[in-house]
């Protein structure tokens, strides 16, 4: 096993569920000094302590083994399964699934007319990137209300309450980023 490349994943891992190494250790009956080894690339776990630590974390055991792909992914929205959240109002298309080593994942969103989502605050260090590409979405993050138009983005801090909302007729489609801190 690449030990460099799982202790890194799960670092990003633990980091990105805002866990000590200690927390870690109690879920997972993996000592601490074991997981801190594993993390920095020192020591190769074997099989049963990583199938401890993905149980533990409840995260795929094959998340920690998957090399990176190939140089370039194409994504069809069409191939792509929907979530629909708010009545339907609201479809979430995941392009690019959470990656441990770049901390991100991307999302196309459309939101319909009349449309409103709260999210919850991320955890420290979440910071969301939004690029909408047509219609128009007003969103509130933190209680500052703003109104972005086509072609037009934000970046900001996702660790306070932001809400998404298309009062206006036409739907809106968003591009989402969101990265995790390492």
């Amino acid at each position: 096993m690449e030990n460099l490349n799982i202790g890194k994943k799960l670092k990003i891992a633990r980091q990105c569920r805002d866990m000590t190494l200690d927390e870690l250790a109690e879920v997972t009956g993996v000592s601490k000094p074991m997981l801190g080894q594993i993390e920095r690339g020192q020591s190769s776990p074997t099989v049963t302590t990583l199938w401890k630590i993905s149980t533990g974390m409840k995260i795929p055991f094959s998340s920690f083994l998957q090399k990176q792909g190939s140089e370039y992914t194409i994504v069809d929205l069409q191939e792509q399964d929907v979530l629909l959240e708010e009545n339907g109002l609201m479809k979430v298309y995941t392009l690019f699934a959470f990656d441990p080593i770049r901390s991100c994942e991307t999302f196309f969103i459309e939101f319909e007319s009349g449309c409103e989502h709260k999210s919850d605050k991320h955890n420290d260090g979440v910071e969301e990137y939004i690029f909408v590409t047509h219609g128009k979405l007003d969103m509130v993050l933190n209680g500052t209300e703003i109104t972005l138009g086509e072609k037009q983005a934000v970046r900001f801090e996702a660790n306070v309450p932001h809400s998404y909302v298309n009062p206006y007729k036409d739907t809106c489609n968003i591009y989402n980023f969101i990265f995790y801190k390492e």
